[in-house]
């Protein structure tokens, strides 16, 4: 049996782009993408934490360092600059490999700079990654 776990997650990042005129997806700075383990084009979730919506895209890198949080195309629509949002990626594993998946987890501050990358453990609480 296969499960869909979650991967890697950018937490409460702030939106600062929204561009309808744009083909699609979700620009990340890819300093956070390298800290949350997602990759360019990989399938994300974004929700947003101010209104409630979520939707699916997938990821262009953004320049690294610059915080950047852009909602292109359609996604546009789903957000407002100054949003916070979450970002997630899950990946499919068996159900061995589930049961070792501890996700990387990046919070960031209001400039959208990690500040502290965690994983999840069993019970709920956040470690730090060493």
């Amino acid at each position: 049996m296969m499960l869909t776990m979650l991967k890697g997650k950018i937490h409460r990042a702030t939106v600062k782009q929204a561009e309808v005129d744009y083909i699609g997806s979700i620009t990340i700075d890819s300093e956070l993408m390298k800290a949350a383990g997602i990759l360019e084009y990989e399938k994300v979730q974004v929700a947003d934490v101010n209104n409630g919506k979520r939707l699916e895209t997938y990821v262009i890198a953004g320049e690294p360092g610059s915080g950047m949080i852009c909602l292109n195309g359609a996604a546009a629509h789903y957000v407002e600059v100054g949003d916070k949002v979450i970002i997630m990626c899950y990946a499919q594993v068996d159900e061995h490999e589930a049961a070792r998946m501890k996700p990387r987890v990046v919070f960031v501050d209001d400039d959208n700079k990690a500040s502290r990358i965690t994983r999840y453990e069993k019970h709920g609480r956040l470690e730090d990654l060493q």
